[in-house]
Protein backbone atom coordinates (compact mmCIF):
# COMPACT_ATOMS: atom_id res chain seq x y z
CA UNK A 1 0.00 0.00 0.00
CA UNK A 2 1.68 3.18 -1.04
CA UNK A 3 1.55 6.53 0.44
CA UNK A 4 -1.07 9.36 -0.64
CA UNK A 5 -1.76 13.14 -0.10
CA UNK A 6 -5.11 13.96 1.23
CA UNK A 7 -6.68 17.42 0.26
CA UNK A 8 -9.42 19.13 1.88
CA UNK A 9 -12.67 20.79 0.55
CA UNK A 10 -13.72 24.07 1.71
CA UNK A 11 -10.33 24.23 4.48
CA UNK A 12 -10.74 27.21 6.39
CA UNK A 13 -7.70 29.07 7.60
CA UNK A 14 -8.15 32.47 9.18
CA UNK A 15 -11.29 33.42 7.80
CA UNK A 16 -10.47 32.45 4.59
CA UNK A 17 -12.26 29.49 2.30
CA UNK A 18 -9.64 27.19 0.42
CA UNK A 19 -11.22 25.34 -2.11
CA UNK A 20 -8.74 22.52 -1.84
CA UNK A 21 -5.73 21.80 0.54
CA UNK A 22 -2.84 19.65 1.60
CA UNK A 23 -1.79 20.39 5.21
CA UNK A 24 1.23 18.31 4.45
CA UNK A 25 1.77 20.09 1.17
CA UNK A 26 0.46 23.57 2.65
CA UNK A 27 -0.63 23.77 -0.65
CA UNK A 28 -3.63 25.36 -1.44
CA UNK A 29 -5.31 24.82 -5.16
CA UNK A 30 -7.84 26.99 -5.72
CA UNK A 31 -10.72 26.81 -9.02
CA UNK A 32 -11.70 30.65 -10.39
CA UNK A 33 -14.48 31.67 -12.77
CA UNK A 34 -15.42 34.17 -14.70
CA UNK A 35 -15.81 36.50 -11.51
CA UNK A 36 -12.26 36.25 -10.50
CA UNK A 37 -11.68 38.69 -13.82
CA UNK A 38 -13.13 41.90 -11.96
CA UNK A 39 -10.89 44.10 -11.06
CA UNK A 40 -11.82 43.80 -7.19
CA UNK A 41 -11.93 40.54 -7.03
CA UNK A 42 -8.86 40.01 -8.60
CA UNK A 43 -7.46 42.45 -5.82
CA UNK A 44 -9.19 40.45 -3.00
CA UNK A 45 -7.64 37.40 -4.34
CA UNK A 46 -4.41 39.10 -4.14
CA UNK A 47 -4.63 40.38 -0.74
CA UNK A 48 -5.72 36.37 0.18
CA UNK A 49 -3.25 34.93 -1.55
CA UNK A 50 -0.40 37.00 0.27
CA UNK A 51 -1.79 36.49 3.22
CA UNK A 52 -1.55 32.81 3.07
CA UNK A 53 2.14 32.99 1.54
CA UNK A 54 2.86 34.67 4.46
CA UNK A 55 1.41 31.63 6.57
CA UNK A 56 3.56 29.86 4.59
CA UNK A 57 0.99 28.35 2.52
CA UNK A 58 1.67 28.03 -1.20
CA UNK A 59 -1.31 28.83 -4.16
CA UNK A 60 -2.11 27.30 -7.16
CA UNK A 61 -4.64 28.95 -9.02
CA UNK A 62 -7.03 27.45 -12.08
CA UNK A 63 -9.00 28.75 -14.01
CA UNK A 64 -12.63 26.31 -14.38
CA UNK A 65 -12.14 26.18 -17.70
CA UNK A 66 -8.49 25.11 -17.66
CA UNK A 67 -10.03 22.06 -15.15
CA UNK A 68 -12.99 21.18 -17.86
CA UNK A 69 -10.89 21.86 -21.06
CA UNK A 70 -7.60 20.66 -19.79
CA UNK A 71 -7.14 18.31 -16.81
CA UNK A 72 -4.55 16.71 -17.45
CA UNK A 73 -2.30 20.00 -17.81
CA UNK A 74 -3.64 20.72 -14.63
CA UNK A 75 -2.51 17.30 -12.71
CA UNK A 76 0.75 17.88 -14.64
CA UNK A 77 1.30 21.10 -12.71
CA UNK A 78 -0.23 19.89 -9.30
CA UNK A 79 2.48 16.85 -9.81
CA UNK A 80 5.32 19.01 -10.87
CA UNK A 81 4.94 20.41 -7.12
CA UNK A 82 4.42 17.24 -4.94
CA UNK A 83 7.01 15.04 -3.85
CA UNK A 84 7.95 12.37 -6.71
CA UNK A 85 6.16 9.06 -6.63
CA UNK A 86 3.14 9.85 -4.58
CA UNK A 87 -0.29 9.95 -5.60
CA UNK A 88 -2.91 12.31 -4.97
CA UNK A 89 -6.25 11.71 -3.16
Amino acid sequence: MGLFLKFFRQYSIDGYILDFYSPKLKLAIELDGGQHTEIENQEYDEIRSNYLKKQGIYVLRFWNIDIIQNIEGVLQKISEITPPNLPLI
